[in-house]
Formats: C-alpha cells, sequence, structure tokens
C-alpha cells in the first residue's frame, strides 16, 4: 500500500486494485496506531476513528488535493503506481 504523503504524524495511504472494497474513491488513514478510510472527494469517515481536530485536517487536506487524489485513484484501480501529495505545512 503506497504512502502518498505524511503531515502531523498522519500517513495517508492508497491501495492498489481496491474499488471492490468500499465501491467509493477512498484513502487509509494512520494516526499513533489508529486507522480510519475516509471518501474522496469530501472526506467522508467511511471507517474507523480518528481524533476530531486530525479528521478534520484530513477533509482540508482532502479538499485542498480534491484532483490530485482523484487522479491517483484512477492510477490505483487499474494497478498503476500512484504520485505523492503535498502535506499540509
Amino acid at each position: 500500500m503506497p504512502t502518498i504523503s505524511m503531515f502531523y504524524g498522519i500517513i495517508v495511504r492508497m491501495l492498489f486494485m481496491d474499488a471492490q472494497q468500499h465501491n467509493l474513491p477512498h484513502i487509509h488513514v494512520e494516526y499513533q496506531g489508529v486507522q480510519a478510510v475516509l471518501e474522496i472527494p469530501g472526506g467522508t469517515l467511511l471507517e474507523g476513528q480518528l481524533p476530531g481536530k486530525k479528521l478534520r485536517l484530513l477533509q482540508a487536506w482532502i479538499d485542498i488535493h480534491e484532483e490530485e487524489l482523484m487522479a491517483d485513484w484512477s492510477l490505483a484501480v487499474r494497478g498503476e503506481p500512484v504520485f505523492p501529495i503535498e502535506p499540509l505545512r
């Protein structure tokens, strides 16, 4: 599962060929051992949990990078390499 971004202790990953698991474009996130899945675009929490502040940071990051995330999603579902995306600073 390639890591596409890391910021503020949050690791953002996207699985290859993962369209069947949730049937929606999404990212996998890990923060201090807690895991979650968030929908793209929008940032709706699909699975797992995150502290409120980290969830809001991720939702803002998703809004900022929506086009890049959707482009990576298109690549990932075809099994092609994804590109890193700038972290929040």
